[in-house]
């Protein structure tokens, strides 16, 4: 069954050009992952330093295989090193109503 991701990220608008190149990184390791789909980015209107990512994946198999690779686990240990604080994951599945 397919799942939604979706990844929120406070930082410091100051670091925002440092952020950005590791979430390309992170982004380009996902989309050569089995199971990826797509993704999108969106940044708070009411606040830019607060962005969430929300990716989606044919199940969440799919997504904590790759969330476990050891890459990608040093890609998001530098992320919330810039950030100051853990990223928060929420997994979505779809509605049956």
């Amino acid at each position: 069954m397919p799942v939604k991701v979706i990844s929120r990220r406070v930082f410091r608008v100051d670091r925002k050009d440092a952020l950005v190149v590791l979430l390309k990184r992170l982004r380009k390791n996902a989309e050569k992952q089995e199971g990826f789909m797509s993704r999108a980015s969106y940044s708070n209107l009411k606040d830019p330093g607060e962005c969430v990512v929300i990716s989606e994946w044919k199940t969440v198999d799919h997504w904590i295989r790759w969330k476990d690779k050891d890459k990608v686990k040093k890609l998001q240990a530098k992320i919330d090193s810039l950030i100051g604080e853990k990223t928060v994951f929420d997994v979505f599945v779809p509605e049956k109503f």
